[in-house]
């Protein structure tokens, strides 16, 4: 069974004695609860896309806080997870699952080609450590968008339910984080839990279904669409070739690959299609220096 994982500590910075949302969520973490909508459900960040208003509740795009915060990774974070949306098979035990939403800038608008790595626990609580069961990424699409098929994840001694998530944005820092179920009674007890990570989760049939929108510090143009609905960007460009040699944007590279940039050389750690942006220096979760 794993050991229980130790939480951050030193990262709020200064005390800030400013009545914020923030300090709302801290206090509602205390009583394991979340600010909800009228219709119930922890508020979600799209429902201010193309609006031109800011977000009520975390995850929040900007009201003077920070976007979705940061967690400890735990010490079960494998680099070099299958490209993959679901992490079960149809003789998977445990509660069926599917987590989805979107990433999006401090404005509101989405970002794609984000790459999403999650790991979680087993139905038993375990985490292989051997394997890449209940491991696996993803990139989000055009329109900022994710979807995870997995199982509810099993408890182990010391901590709540919970979701393991590294995000990366094209030239951009990695974010950890981890997502969380509402209602869970470990809620109250685990140090590391905090409630503006809650999902919004439902019971579908047998199955459960969860929500959540990442916000990144990615710098966007704030003006809403005429249309008021996300903006797509570009995807990222088809495979022109695989394998080694010089990096270059278009060029689908295996885990393992080898290649050179700037005059370094560079292992890949994971399967993915090149884009500007990504170069090796930039994305420490995709090459490995030399």
């Amino acid at each position: 069974m794993p050991a229980s994982e130790e939480p951050l500590t030193g990262t709020d910075g200064p005390t800030d004695r400013r009545i914020s949302r923030k300090s709302v969520l801290r206090a509602a973490a205390v009583l394991g609860t979340a600010p909800l909508l009228v219709g119930g459900g922890v508020a979600l960040a799209r429902d201010r896309v193309g609006t031109g208003e800011m977000p009520e509740f975390t995850p929040e795009c900007h009201d003077g806080d920070a976007p979705t915060i940061e967690q400890t990774e735990g010490p079960y974070f494998k680099p070099n997870s299958p490209l993959r949306t679901s992490l079960i098979t149809d003789s998977t035990p445990g509660t069926r699952l599917t987590v989805s939403g979107y990433v999006f800038g401090r404005a509101c608008l989405p970002l794609n080609n984000v790459l999403m790595d999650f790991w979680q626990a087993d139905v038993n609580g375990n985490y292989d450590n051997a394997g890449y069961t209940f491991r696996g990424h993803q990139f989000t699409n055009a329109q900022g968008a994710f979807s995870l098929t997995t199982i509810v994840p099993g408890l182990y001694p010391g901590r709540t339910r919970h979701i393991h998530v590294k995000l990366q944005a094209p030239n951009r820092p990695v974010i950890t984080t981890q997502l969380y179920f509402p209602n869970e009674p470990r809620n109250s007890t685990d140090t590391i839990y905090d409630a503006r990570l809650l999902m919004n989760v439902r019971q579908v049939g047998s199955a459960k279904e969860g929500t959540y929108d990442f916000v990144l510090n990615v710098a966007q143009n704030p003006t809403p669409t005429p249309t008021g609905t996300p903006t797509s960007t570009p995807t990222s460009p088809r495979p022109t070739q695989t394998g080694g040699g010089t990096w270059a944007a278009g060029t689908f590279y295996n885990a393992g690959d080898r290649v050179t940039y700037g005059g370094s050389s560079y292992q890949c750690l994971q399967g993915h299609t090149a884009i500007v942006g990504w170069e090796p220096p930039n994305v420490p979760a995709l090459w490995q220096r030399l």
